[in-house]
């Protein structure tokens, strides 16, 4: 090898080990970087308009024996509305009844102050004491929806309920009624494609949707605008009257249901035919039903492993139950939509009511207490750690007054009918109802929680 060679050599060794190193370096050394903050802002959608739209008056069917499909009003709703304290009031509008020369339906619009929603609550009762129909019934004025469940009423001889359907906007809806029943899901021709105009009702016979069925629940699909459901239930026991109710909506499907009180009254001679009607609407499950009192720590009763078909309801009786109320809760392996029925007794002067599942309530809410007997709320907390809730009468402008739910637990509180009252959750959350107890007058419905002001949205340039 020439010198000149090895040279090269040499050189081109230096040269790759200098490179290396340079890699090394590169590697290993830090670069300096400039941090720049992600570009953002942040907005609150607008609020909607919030509306509610009542049940209006009972209904009673078959009192011309000339036309035993006619309607005719049996009695007036007596409705307790208002907003929130400082709130500018509701505006009152009114729902063209299904019944011929009947009184409108009360339904009510609180629009948004400053980007926030404005809360408005109200409820009516009723009272009725006729050859045909007699009994108690109360119910919360709701929003309208587009999927409402109805679990309740029979489509047996002696009962004569209906499905009342309203639109309280401003844009015709279209509803379809689906039948869930002893023999599954059916889609009845008398429920299909139910044209309702704005700012009108329409009545449907459940015997027309479910006749036979002794524990039917319906689901009520609205597309092109949302609707309030409710449904009318009525029993005749050889020719005497023994009950009304007005309401039959429970809440969503879901795994987890609590019907936070419902009363048991002792009367009569017959049992008061508490019981539990469950349905899972999509998959076969099992289900568990435990009962305790309110304000109570001890389990009344129990049920485990309850076997539920996808599609047809299932009852749990509660007949041996003391006086007293109750919490239900349901815990499944699947969604399932969940309601409680008792009654007063089965002889003249019963009185019946249905109670439905309880939304969770995370935000301050406004509730309205209907004209009733002996009016309570009763609070339950699904939680884990106690929450100290704050009530406040005079929907909100009254003194402030702490009620302690504990955890897992309930508690009851006396009202006064006829009165608005603010529910501040205080950061838990809680499932409330409110119940109306007499020896002939019985009724209860769930506390509907206000929505929470829309969350904002931060939007990120590209």
């Amino acid at each position: 090898m020439t010198t000149a060679r090895r040279i090269r050599r040499g050189v081109g060794a230096a040269v790759s080990l200098l490179i290396v190193a340079g890699t090394f370096l590169i590697v290993t050394m830090p670069v300096p970087t400039v941090e720049r903050s992600t570009l953002s802002t942040t907005t609150r959608p607008e609020p909607a308009t919030s509306v509610l739209s009542c049940a209006g008056p009972l209904v009673a069917a078959g009192r011309d024996v000339d036309d035993v499909a006619a309607l005719q009003i049996a009695a007036t709703q007596s409705v307790v509305s208002g907003t929130a304290a400082g709130s500018p009031e509701a505006t009152a509008g009114e729902i063209a009844s299904a019944v011929p020369d009947g009184p409108p339906i009360a339904t009510f619009a609180a629009e948004p102050v400053d980007r926030m929603r404005t809360d408005v609550a109200a409820a009516g009762s009723s009272r009725v004491a006729a050859e045909d129909l007699a009994g108690f019934a109360a119910s919360a004025c709701t929003p309208p929806a587009m999927e409402t469940w109805l679990s309740a009423g029979s489509g047996l001889t002696g009962a004569s309920d209906l499905v009342v359907l309203a639109n309280p906007g401003d844009v015709a809806a279209r509803v379809d009624l689906t039948v869930f029943g002893s023999q599954g899901r059916e889609t009845p021709d008398a429920g299909a494609n139910i044209l309702i105009p704005p700012g009108e009702q329409r009545i449907v016979p459940l015997a027309s949707l479910a006749l036979g069925e002794t524990s039917p629940v319906v689901l009520v699909s609205a597309t092109q605008a949302p609707v309030q459901a409710v449904l009318q239930s009525t029993l005749t026991r050889t020719l005497v009257p023994v009950g009304v109710d007005q309401g039959g909506a429970t809440g969503l499907p879901r795994a987890q249901q609590t019907i936070p009180a419902f009363s048991a009254v002792g009367g009569g001679d017959e049992p008061t035919n508490t019981m539990v009607r469950l349905l899972a609407p999509s998959d076969d499950t099992t289900a568990a039903i435990t009962v305790t009192p309110v304000g109570g720590a001890s389990t009344a009763a129990s049920f485990s492993d309850l076997a539920l078909t996808a599609g047809v309801p299932i009852e749990v009786d509660l007949n041996t139950l003391p006086e007293g109320r109750y919490r239900v809760e349901v815990d499944a392996d699947a969604p399932v939509v969940a309601s409680v029925h008792t009654s007063t007794g089965a002889d003249a002067g019963s009185d019946f009511a249905w109670y439905g599942t309880a939304d969770d309530i995370r935000v301050p809410s406004l509730l309205a207490v209907a004209d009733g007997p002996a009016p309570q709320l009763a609070l339950v907390n699904p939680g884990g750690k106690e929450v100290a809730a704050v009530l406040t009468d005079g929907a909100g402008a009254g003194e402030p007054r702490e009620v302690r739910v504990p955890a897992s637990g309930s508690v009851s509180v006396d009202l006064r009918a006829g009165e608005l009252y603010r529910l501040d959750p205080a950061g838990g959350t809680l499932r409330a109802g409110i119940t109306f107890t007499a020896p002939d007058a019985i009724a209860g419905y769930a506390v509907v929680p206000a929505d929470a002001a829309a969350a904002p949205v931060v939007v990120r340039p590209r």
